[in-house]
């Protein structure tokens, strides 16, 4: 899966105003919303808090990749935000987040979503590609490090 075809540097938000799990979510959510990604803000809304009453999507080392499955997408589609500050996201690890990912798919199709989710996991493993995406002054920063 090519992440530059999922991504544009209208899906990455460097800094996230928002300060708590709920409103990073909506704001995540907008930015999907304004670049026409997603029919349904509120049904897209729902998909994703009915994963995160399942378990929560804050991983470990700072991630959270809020997800869900929903009729309101036509595709896999996904968005980037970072925080300046730490926000608690109910972590894996208890340790609070400030890089999100969140990608909707379709309710019939698994694979790419899975695909999805294993390779940012992959991705964000080494420490050194969250510390250059931290450092990132630009969308088109982001893009090139998660493709290079």
């Amino acid at each position: 899966m090519d992440l530059k075809t999922l991504l544009t540097k209208d899906t990455i938000c460097l800094h996230l105003k928002s300060t708590n799990k709920d409103a990073v979510i909506n704001e995540l959510l907008n930015i999907l919303n304004m670049t026409g990604k997603i029919h349904d803000k509120n049904a897209a809304y729902a998909a994703i808090m009915d994963r995160e009453k399942k378990m929560s999507t804050g991983m470990k080392h700072g991630i959270a990749i809020p997800h869900g499955k929903t009729a309101t997408v036509d595709d896999l589609v996904a968005c980037i935000g970072i925080s300046d500050t730490p926000v608690d996201f109910d972590s894996l690890d208890g340790e609070p987040c400030r890089i999100f990912i969140m990608t909707l798919s379709t309710l019939e199709k698994t694979g790419p979503h899975l695909q999805f989710l294993a390779e940012i996991s992959l991705l964000f493993k080494s420490a050194e590609k969250r510390a250059e995406i931290l450092k990132a002054s630009t969308p088109e920063d982001v893009l090139k490090i998660l493709s290079g």
